[in-house]
């Protein structure tokens, strides 16, 4: 069992109040022990970005996509080394981290490889502007320039630490800013081993620093630091609304990818194809990671004629899913990432019980010990203002609605505080077009779950603000400088 330090520029650092337990979620075990932060802690790996950023960003970008492919490439080679510890601390099954958690890592090293390659001047057309007080007529050239924002601090969520930390400090780095990392308490341990392969890779020392703790106190210190320009948080709408507040006194950019309550809608003119691709994603929420995932739909609104079929159908599906060890290759199910938010998810359910809902699947604890293991979960006749249909779970619970018409079902949709992913399933795939621009979300699938990795990402209402992804996330980490001159 190793014991990490902070990873400050280029190298390990002591932690000056020692240590707190990682727990693997499936076997209770400790998996290693990550460093406690002090606010001198934090302040240091600050002073190590600011003073590696200037040198970073005037680094040729060829040599920035160069650096950023041989990280690609690290994790690649290193997969076998770091899969045993990224699926111990995340509690992920072995299928998911082997097939999406570390692949998808290296690709975002790579997308964003390619993009220190892309454009960061806008041209725009000469002018003629008349003569004022301050200069002479002419026709006067211009040109918007994208330029990093500076020492960005990236504040990763637990479900998908790798994946996330990537999506921040990729799009971060290819634009010429130093980061400082504060990954989530529960399973930071593969973002330090991070540090020393960015270091073999090439990147410059400072550029690249993590920080952790097992409370909020790391956190709160980057989020407040003077020397930080910009915060990258993914996590609960609550701790986002706290950062807001707190880089709001020293107007900080942010980009929050905050909470969600997907609602995939089933049309009543859904065929067998859009019926099909409806329960495969509403599926989802059980079989992709425990439903531990922000864009999971996580409500089912089925048109009043094929309410029966689809709630069966899901029902059984859910009862044909292995719960069990996630190292096991029959498991589909693993646990969530520990007790407090098994008793958590638990309570959700329990509470639409206790309000006249009927639990079709799940509802009691699997029979699998040790681990915080929590069932798929099928909640029916349950009603919109409920808190299991209006707040986030963040676990393997679906809970099922009938509507009568578009109307109702897009007054169910945005009718909760979130707004991150929506679905429309339907035959007619120009009606979904249509339904799905007076949905009030920043992200919607027609008949289908799957991601565009280009498309920009982030939330309407309380799910966020600001866009990443594709060339998207070039311009999240990014100011926009206007230089003009005489033509």
């Amino acid at each position: 069992m190793t014991a990490y330090g902070h990873w400050i520029a280029g190298s390990w650092h002591t932690p000056a109040k020692g240590h707190y337990p990682v727990v693997n979620p499936a076997t209770e075990e400790v998996v290693g022990e990550a460093p406690e932060s002090t606010p001198a802690e934090v302040a240091d790996a600050v002073t190590a970005a600011q003073a590696a950023q200037g040198g970073w960003f005037r680094t040729d970008p060829r040599e920035r996509a160069a650096v950023l492919d041989r990280i690609a490439g690290l994790l690649t080679e290193r997969r076998g080394e770091l899969a045993p510890l990224l699926q111990a601390e995340t509690g992920a099954t072995m299928r998911l981290t082997s097939a999406m958690q570390l692949p998808v890592t290296a690709e975002r090293f790579r997308r964003y490889a390619r993009g220190a390659l892309e454009t960061d001047v806008i041209p725009l057309p000469p002018q003629p502007v008349a003569a004022g007080p301050l200069a002479p007529a002419g026709l006067i050239g211009a040109a918007a320039v994208r330029r990093p924002v500076g020492v960005v601090g990236c504040i990763t969520s637990y479900n998908f630490p790798l994946v996330n930390l990537a999506g921040k400090v990729a799009p971060a780095l290819a634009m010429g800013n130093a980061v400082v990392v504060k990954p989530a308490p529960q399973d930071p341990l593969c973002c330090l081993e991070l540090g020393p392969l960015c270091r073999e890779a090439g990147l410059p020392d400072g550029v690249f620093n993590v920080v952790t703790g097992s409370g909020p106190g790391a956190g709160e210190a980057l989020v407040a630091h003077p020397g930080v320009d910009m915060i990258s948080f993914t996590g609960s709408t609550a701790v986002g609304k706290k950062i807001a507040e707190s880089a709001g006194r020293s107007m900080k950019r942010t980009l929050m990818e905050l909470g969600g309550k997907g609602a995939a809608i089933v049309l009543g003119d859904a065929d067998d194809k859009a019926l099909k691709s409806a329960i495969g994603a509403v599926g989802s929420v059980w079989s992709f990671h425990s439903g531990q995932i922000c864009t999971a739909p996580t409500r089912v609104l089925v048109h009043r004629s094929l309410y029966e079929q689809v709630v069966t159908a899901l029902k059984d599906y859910a009862e044909s899913l292995t719960v069990g060890n996630p190292v096991d290759n029959s498991t589909i199910v693993g646990p969530v990432i520990s007790a407090e938010h098994r008793d958590r998810v638990e309570a959700y359910v329990a509470g639409a019980r206790d309000q006249g809902a009927r639990i079709l699947a799940g509802g009691i604890r699997p029979q699998v010990s040790p681990g915080f293991f929590v069932a798929p979960t099928l909640i029916a006749g349950v009603r919109p203002e409920m808190p299991v249909a209006r707040e986030e779970i963040f676990g393997p619970v679906v809970v099922a609605i009938p509507f009568t018409d578009e109307d109702e079902a897009v007054r169910i949709a945005n009718g909760t505080p979130y707004g991150l992913y929506d679905y429309v399933f339907s035959a007619d795939t120009r009606r979904a077009w249509a339904l799905a621009a007076r949905l009030r979300s920043g992200n919607v699938g027609i008949n289908t779950a799957q991601r565009h990795p280009e498309t920009p990402f982030g939330g309407f209402k309380e799910s966020g603000t600001g866009r990443d992804g594709g060339s998207f996330g070039l311009h999240a980490y990014s100011e926009l400088q206007s230089v003009v001159w005489p033509s």
